[in-house]
């Protein structure tokens, strides 16, 4: 009788060790992924992103400026590769920093962090920046300072940046090959089990892409009338006094002038390209895109990120000074220092940094508008989330 508890405990024992060996084997048993891939593709824009209802220069559809090259169309299988990349600490040199680690979902894919922490917690030079609406920068350009050509060419370089992630493009495609999970997932996005730069370049570039906002409250009111400078039924009188500042020219028109920067209805700066907000009266250790670009024209210049969701990812400014969205308004009312390369736009007639002389209640006001472009959908949407279990 002894022997047969003993016998049945044993095969018990055994069961157990299978069940976990099976378990184990499973090449993607690390990450959770939906058996049909989510839809990456589908985006479902509104009008006011497919055609374009302002007036003046750099005004246009965000679709317009598309950068998606032909030779890498987003589809579901390459940005489900993609987000896997994107969250993988594993391609980092000591397994503890990936892509989200700087962009985090919860923060518009940006850092609430002044400057970010590499894989051995040394700072970044600049702030993150946000992801959010990458597709719709026309001049193709990232980074603040533009020095990568193509989104292709940037999503490979925080890999090999040594306070970054610390690795060199060899190890990079050495740490993917050495995960079980990530042959099959090269396979249904490229065709073959085949990984190499490339490959990992064209997904990473695909998820970014698809970070698309267009289910923010500014959306939903846009969608009810037939001009942004209309009233939005769905905003309340202050948010719809800071949409009026944010859109009305500054001097006779009595407004800010934002959207001459943050321009078309994706609030991003396609056309224009880099500018000199005015931060600082000399360039001296960040000369900006004029270190990418070796053009006078470019000391003190930055790329203009895209404002959807901006509440949700302060600090703001290439630096990470401002720590507020109140500190950006006051900076832009009364803080606007005389750059050499100041834009034209923040200039008043007689060349000088222009003063909005805002109200307070002003001010308040374009704060609640700018907090209209936050799009909780897609700081939750678990397709944007983290896949690792």
């Amino acid at each position: 009788m002894k022997s047969i508890k003993i016998f049945a405990l044993s095969a018990a024992c055994l069961i157990t060790v299978f069940a976990s060996c099976e378990k184990e084997d499973k090449p993607l048993g690390v990450l959770n992924l939906p058996s049909t891939p989510f839809d990456y593709v589908t985006l479902n824009l509104p009008t006011h992103l497919t055609t374009n209802s302002l007036i003046g220069p750099g005004q246009n559809a965000a679709t317009d400026n598309d950068n998606t090259p032909n030779t890498n169309p987003i589809t579901n299988a390459g940005a489900t590769l993609g987000r896997v990349l994107f969250y993988d600490k594993k391609l980092s040199a000591n397994g503890t920093i990936a892509c989200a680690s700087c962009h985090k979902q919860e923060k518009g894919f940006s850092d609430e962090a002044k400057l970010s922490l590499g894989f051995k917690n040394g700072t970044t030079r600049r702030h993150s920046m946000s992801l959010v609406n990458a597709r719709w920068y026309g001049r193709e350009r990232f980074f603040w300072d533009e020095r990568a050509e193509t989104l292709e060419k940037q999503v490979l370089m925080p890999f090999q940046d040594p306070v970054e992630m610390g690795m060199t493009l060899e190890q990079v495609v050495g740490a993917v090959k050495e995960q079980s999970y990530y042959p099959d997932l090269f396979e249904k996005a490229f065709g073959s089990e085949e990984i190499n730069s490339d490959r990992i370049s064209k997904a990473l570039a695909q998820f970014v892409r698809s970070i698309v906002s267009v289910n923010s409250k500014y959306d939903a009111g846009r969608k009810l009338v037939s001009a942004p400078i209309n009233n939005f039924p769905n905003f309340s009188a202050s948010e719809n006094n800071g949409k009026r500042l944010f859109f009305a020219p500054v001097g006779p028109g009595g407004g800010a002038g934002c959207i001459g920067c943050h321009s078309t209805e994706a609030f991003i700066n396609p056309d224009n390209g880099t500018t000199n907000n005015g931060l600082d009266a000399i360039s001296t250790s960040d000369l900006g895109v004029f270190e990418a670009i070796n053009n006078p024209i470019f000391l003190g210049a930055f790329k203009v990120p895209s404002l959807k969701s901006v509440a949700l990812s302060a600090p703001y400014m290439h630096d990470g000074r401002f720590m507020t969205l109140e500190e950006v308004v006051e900076h832009y009312n009364s803080g606007i220092k005389n750059h050499p390369n100041l834009a034209r736009a923040l200039k008043d007639p007689a060349g000088n940094p222009i003063k909005l002389n805002l109200s307070a209640q002003d001010k308040t006001d374009l704060v609640n508008f700018l907090k209209t472009l936050t799009d909780d959908n897609l700081a939750k949407d678990v397709k944007f989330s983290s896949p690792f279990n």
